[in-house]
């Protein structure tokens, strides 16, 4: 028990590695604390970046392969990064020197998404500055928007979002949530691939993390956080033509992944959808091994389905 000079502990989560403390007097303490990075100039890396506000509360840094012509348009991908709602950054050094590779590998133009945090910001706000990320991009549609390099250099007919963990999640209420949006607010993005790297879902189980920051959720019976829960609304909300699920065997999220995978097929979605499993590794270990036999494996895959024109439907496959 603490001693009355101590403040007392309401909440600690450590999902996969020691993450935020929340005290009964409502002080959040990070245990990991996010390093930044700055933008590059691409002499190195082969890749620009520059950091952009969205709006007043969010933020966004973009990435811009330097290919040989300029003069060519290449896909958009909209990146959401993961931890858990409550930590992570498009700025720090492992979400950086992702995109980097990622644009690299995949040639595309990329926009890797800030959002406030949980606790302190609970959901649904993250969902709500994604949105508004996705309708800022959107406003350069017609090559009139506040970011040259996406009025000059994007295709926005082939527009992928995509994330890992809790930005897998977002990614997919993104994608739903454009199934009902106004043309005013997506301004004729057309929307190609869905990617979602060790997604971040519900099952049954209980969720003490989800209890604490979306209190205004129903949980597992929520299709934000178990897309299964709502099979109609799950085939009339994917408005994009392929989704590619990556799992990991030793992550304790697979199931709710393979489960999100078996649930799209059952919907009678008419897209195509592939699941790739990676043995022997645990979650979003792609991030933290880069250089690993698998994740470039992994890389290798994903830029195949950024590049790719078609998949053959409902695809197992593991390496």
């Amino acid at each position: 028990m603490a001693s009355n000079n101590s403040p007392e502990i309401a909440h600690e989560f450590f999902p996969s590695f020691p993450m935020i403390r929340v005290y009964k007097d409502g002080r959040v303490e990070r245990l990991v604390q996010t390093e930044t990075v700055p933008p590059c100039d691409g002499h190195q890396s082969g890749v620009r970046s520059k950091d952009t506000p969205v709006s007043t509360l969010t933020s966004a840094r973009v990435f811009l392969p330097e290919t040989a012509d300029p003069n060519v348009k290449i896909p958009l991908l909209i990146y959401i990064h993961g931890g858990a709602f409550c930590v992570g950054s498009p700025f720090s050094p492992i979400y950086h020197n992702y995109l980097t590779s990622l644009v690299t590998k995949g040639n595309v133009i990329a926009v890797s998404v800030e959002y406030r945090k949980a606790p302190e910001h609970n959901l649904p706000v993250a969902y709500d500055d994604a949105w508004t990320a996705l309708k800022w991009v959107a406003s350069h549609a017609k090559s009139d928007g506040p970011e040259p390099w996406l009025n000059e250099r994007a295709d926005f007919d082939r527009v992928f979002l995509a994330g890992d963990s809790a930005g897998a999640n977002i990614a997919h209420n993104m994608i739903t949530k454009a199934s009902t949006a106004t043309a005013d607010d997506l301004m004729g993005l057309k929307f190609v691939g869905l990617l979602l790297l060790n997604p971040y879902f519900m099952n049954h189980e209980r969720d003490e993390l989800i209890e604490l920051i979306f209190p205004t959720s129903s949980g597992s019976n929520d299709p934000r956080l178990n897309p299964g829960c709502a099979i109609d609304e799950l085939a009339a909300g994917l408005v994009c033509k392929r989704v590619l699920v990556c799992v990991a065997e030793k992550d304790s999220l697979r199931g709710r992944g393979v489960a999100y995978y078996e649930a799209v097929k059952k919907s009678g979605w008419t897209g195509d959808i592939e699941m790739v499993e990676i043995q022997g590794e645990e979650h979003v270990f792609f991030l933290s091994k880069p250089d690993c036999e698998k994740a470039v494996g992994l890389m290798n895959r994903v830029s195949s389905f950024l590049n790719r024109s078609r998949f053959f439907s409902s695809i197992i496959s593991r390496f």
